[in-house]
């Protein structure tokens, strides 16, 4: 009994100090991600189930992916010990990957049925880069064309063109 408790005080020290030197100690923002992280495996194997495209090399590779995730932002964590003592890039890095867990989620949520609301779905296909050119969904229409571009841009072509003459 005595060597169970000395072996539980051993892992939790090492697990504790393995987390304080990758990550730069437990924040609001890691378990954020870490939360993200396991709904989106755990949604992601609901809808390949109900789907039919459950297979235990795609789930490894799922698994992988996570991995990875926190690989990186421990090797951000690193890199803000080098720059200084702040937790600028480890917290960018895990904003990245909780905002690309979350459009996961949500795409995972779809698949498995759920609605999700036209503007959210949009949102993805413009950040997924599916929306018509990549930049704005195809149905949207802006007031003017010349809100978006400023009126004495050129574009690259007639730029050329005119350089040439």
């Amino acid at each position: 009994m005595e060597r169970w408790d000395t072996l539980w005080k051993w892992g939790i020290a090492l697990m504790s100090s393995s987390v304080t030197y990758f990550f730069g100690g437990w924040s609001g923002v890691l378990g954020v991600l870490l939360v993200f992280v396991i709904l989106d495996y755990l949604t992601g194997i609901a809808a390949a189930g109900m789907t039919g495209k459950l297979e235990s090399n795609v789930g490894m590779f799922g698994i992988a992916r996570k991995v990875f995730i926190f690989a990186m932002v421990s090797v951000a964590h690193l890199v803000d010990g080098v720059l200084g003592d702040g937790h600028l890039f480890r917290d960018a890095v895990a904003f990245f990957y909780i905002a690309n867990e979350l459009l996961s989620i949500i795409e995972n949520g779809g698949r498995l049925g759920a609605p999700i609301p036209p503007v959210i779905r949009q949102a993805i296909e413009v950040l997924k880069g599916k929306g018509g050119t990549g930049e704005l969904p195809r149905n949207y229409t802006p007031e003017s064309k010349e809100s978006f571009v400023h009126s004495d841009h050129k574009d690259a072509d007639q730029q050329t063109r005119d350089e040439t003459k």
